[in-house]
């Protein structure tokens, strides 16, 4: 027995999302029509908002609706310091989680030649331009500890030497109050490599 096309229609879009694969569709859209239609029109809504009015910021790419976002546009920001991450989110978890007050650049992903995505789907001369302005001191690499966002993070460190802006990158190892035995080997391996002096 075949469901509606409209039905179809709506689970296979909802397919589009990550981690959501028939099943989880599937569900979605009965619980949107079974139970929450007003809440399935504000979604629609919503989301034609968003995909029609939210593009990027000219200085840093996050998600903007207007042409810079309001962290580039901040006069209390340290411009000085510049972190650079791979996505909105790796951005907006930065900022709720430590007390940094630099500026941003998001690269929208991370190098990948397999996947087509080189520096330039990255907006890497934009930020090679912006290194080149003057006023960065400091450029924080904070990509993903994956081989992409190592090499995305090497790629990044030249162009920041080549611009005579000091490169530094997030510490990784082991998490605050974990027990060693139940870190993986990979994270535990690469703490232990990078140990640097106790105290102070």
């Amino acid at each position: 027995m075949s469901t509606a096309p409209l039905l179809e229609q709506l689970i296979e879009a909802l397919r589009c999302l990550p981690g959501v694969g028939q099943k989880s569709a599937q569900r979605m859209a009965y619980q949107l029509l079974e139970r929450d239609r007003d809440g399935g029109r504000r979604l629609g809504v919503a989301l034609v908002a968003a995909v029609e009015g939210v593009g990027h910021c000219e200085r840093c790419r996050d998600f903007s609706e207007l042409p810079v976002c309001p962290v580039c546009a901040s006069a209390s920001r340290d411009t000085h310091l510049l972190c650079a991450v791979e996505s909105p989110a790796d951005r907006l978890a930065i900022e709720q989680a430590t007390g940094y007050r630099g500026l941003y650049f998001v690269l929208q992903g991370r190098l990948s030649p397999l996947d087509g995505i080189g520096p330039a789907e990255l907006g890497l001369d934009l930020l090679a331009r912006r290194l080149a302005e003057g006023g960065v001191g400091e450029l924080i690499i904070a990509t993903n500890p994956t081989v992409e966002g190592e090499a995305t993070a090497h790629y990044l460190a030249q162009l920041a030497r080549e611009a005579g802006v000091r490169p530094s990158r997030l510490a990784h190892g082991l998490p605050l109050g974990g027990e060693l035995e139940y870190i993986d080997r990979g994270t535990l391996a690469h703490a232990f490599g990078t140990r640097q002096e106790a105290g102070n």
